[in-house]
């Protein structure tokens, strides 16, 4: 089969690759879409310590069953579906409590670290576990499907975070999952939710997709406008989807006392923040990460039209188009936003 893979650094090719084989309760999956993460384009420079060659990246997305192992009694082929990203083992500690994003053993599809290698979707056929996959109802397009991971992210964070009817949230950060948190926020009972970037363009998008004030948070003092916006008390709740050391401190000091922070950007390792704003606020610090068990409400989420994601897709392309997209991430292109790779498609 063809699959777009990562030989060294930086660099991608399309390459003859074996075709994954499958264990008696995995499912191989005919990719129909794969989404590029953020994760990938910063993690193919070697930067994240997280996509070490050789490795087909991809886990943000859909296809259909080819075929099944001896065990699985959930799929047939011809099935249309998606799956989780994360792998996990479903007999540790966290797993017994649902706690799957916390899995002792968790493995992430198209990741490669000091502990696994395990390749993804950006190839004609991927191998997964039934039990992390999942049905799309008709008409649910692939390209569509390939999003749920990434709204997935979202969702959890909204119900990591303790939201209350009639809150007011702040998002820090209005790149895909930023705007997809937007929409989660909304929908969990947030009714004013003030959207933070330095991109006129994303917070344009983040108007349109539910944003009732956005702030440019390089032209004001983004702690003080919210204040103004909430008779001097803060925002509820703040969203920090970035994961640097401003962002961060934007997020904490856009809240009110007692109010909650959910952290989810994961772009630095390690970030400095107000600990006395903390402690003396008697502010809720949340971490997230990924998705526990929201799959299900995130298709249906997609399917209903309570989450839209069409605008998010810059394009739709070939595998052979892939390495030029990471580049043009890679490099900041303008406007661009999420890009679904198409194994079907020719190039």
């Amino acid at each position: 089969m063809k699959a777009l893979l990562l030989s060294d650094l930086k660099h991608l090719e399309v390459t003859d690759f074996d075709r994954p084989t499958i264990g008696p309760r995995d499912l191989l999956v005919q990719v129909r879409a794969c989404g590029i993460c953020g994760s990938d384009v910063h993690g193919y420079d070697g930067g994240s310590g997280r996509r070490i060659p050789p490795l087909v990246m991809g886990h943000e997305a859909a296809g259909v069953v080819a075929e099944v192992g001896s065990e699985v009694t959930g799929f047939t082929p011809g099935d249309a579906v998606t799956f989780d990203s994360t792998v996990s083992c479903g007999t540790c500690h966290f797993c017994r409590k649902g706690q799957i994003n916390l899995c002792e053993n968790r493995q992430v599809l198209g990741v490669s670290c000091g502990d696994y290698r395990r390749h993804g979707a950006f190839a004609e056929y991927v191998s997964v576990p039934e039990h992390v996959s999942y049905k799309l109802p008709e008409g649910l397009p692939f390209e569509h499907a390939a999003m749920i991971e990434a709204v997935s992210v979202a969702v959890h964070a909204v119900a990591r975070t303790p939201i209350q009817l009639g809150d007011t949230a702040v998002v820090v950060g209005c790149g895909m999952i930023g705007l997809l948190t937007i929409q989660a926020a909304k929908l969990a009972g947030c009714t004013r939710i003030i959207a933070v970037d330095l991109d006129a363009t994303r917070l344009d998008r983040a108007k349109a997709l539910g944003a009732t004030v956005t702030l440019k948070g390089n032209e004001v003092d983004v702690p003080a406008e919210v204040r103004a916006l909430t008779e001097g008390r803060g925002a509820d709740v703040a969203f920090e989807v970035v994961g640097a050391p401003p962002t961060v401190t934007t997020a904490i000091e856009s809240v009110r006392k007692g109010g909650a922070i959910t952290l989810v950007g994961n772009l630095a390792p390690k970030v400095e923040f107000p600990l006395q704003s903390v402690v003396t606020r008697e502010l809720s610090l949340f971490g997230t990460c990924a998705s526990s068990g929201e799959y299900p409400a995130c298709i249906d989420l997609l399917a209903s039209g309570a989450i839209q994601v069409a605008d998010l897709i810059t394009a739709t392309a070939p595998l052979e188009q892939g390495a030029d997209w990471f580049a043009r991430l890679y490099d900041g292109e303008p406007g661009a936003m999420k890009v679904i790779l198409d194994p079907t498609l020719s190039p």
